[in-house]
């Protein structure tokens, strides 16, 4: 199922071995982040954890970070992961101005999401 709008999508991305990933593309704005943040209450925050997976996002204001950290605390409140995946550079550096590179936990891509999250071997 896609959340579609003019500018933007959250396309959830079930998987049964591994996270859960909401792919999110477009401008994440004060009028889409309602979007994101219905997607994110529905995300089923298990072991496996969720993703966001940021590599079609093109715009992100303080209405999207603020749906990151909410997506966050919910993930702390489960008992889950929540990571990013995908963050572009220019986005990179806003998270790192407010200090957000110290809270989430970043990978390049959601094959990356995918190997960080598998249990290491003993």
């Amino acid at each position: 199922m896609s959340v579609p709008d003019e500018t933007f999508t959250v396309t959830p991305r079930p998987n049964a071995t591994g996270p859960y990933v909401l792919e999110v593309a477009g401008e994440l704005d004060h009028h889409t982040a309602p979007l994101l943040t219905e997607a994110v209450n529905e995300a089923p925050f298990g072991p496996c954890g969720v993703v966001l997976d940021l590599s079609g996002l093109t715009f992100c204001d303080s209405s999207g970070i603020t749906v990151f950290v909410t997506a966050y605390r919910r993930s702390q409140d489960k008992g889950s992961r929540l990571s990013l995946a995908g963050v572009a550079p220019a986005q990179m550096r806003v998270l790192r101005m407010v200090g957000l590179d110290e809270v989430f936990t970043f990978h390049s891509g959601v094959a990356e999401a995918f190997r960080a999250a598998r249990p290491s071997s003993p």
